[in-house]
């Protein structure tokens, strides 16, 4: 576990350990949870599909492409759940591969057409 004081800003970085020096990593989806064992009931999204959805989530520049960096503040769900679990997402794709999922961003769920 990481202690934090209500609205701290949690700064983290994910790294990608390869010896292919073509590779970039992408956070696609971070979700939080009072229940490390549920990540369906109960969440709270801050990035989805690409999409910023907490307005203190923030990425961070990082000088390898092979690194994510992003933080938030921290937050409780309420005083009943004093821990918050924190699951992410995250792509690999080829560095330049312009049609792959990195180079996408920010990804909105198509609505299906209901003609007849």
């Amino acid at each position: 576990p990481y202690y934090v004081d209500l609205n701290q800003n949690l700064f983290l970085q994910a790294s990608l350990h390869s010896s292919d020096q073509n590779l970039i990593v992408f956070v696609d989806t971070c979700t939080t949870t009072p229940d490390p064992n549920d990540f369906r009931a109960k969440t709270y999204e801050l990035i989805e599909r690409g999409c910023v959805k907490d307005p203190t989530y923030s990425s961070h520049s990082s000088p390898h492409s092979s690194v994510a960096r992003f933080s938030f503040n921290a937050f409780s769900f309420a005083k009943k759940y004093p821990s918050v679990y924190l699951q992410c997402e995250l792509v690999v794709c080829r560095h330049r591969d312009y049609s792959s999922r990195c180079y996408q961003g920010c990804v909105s769920r198509l609505k299906r057409n209901s003609g007849s």
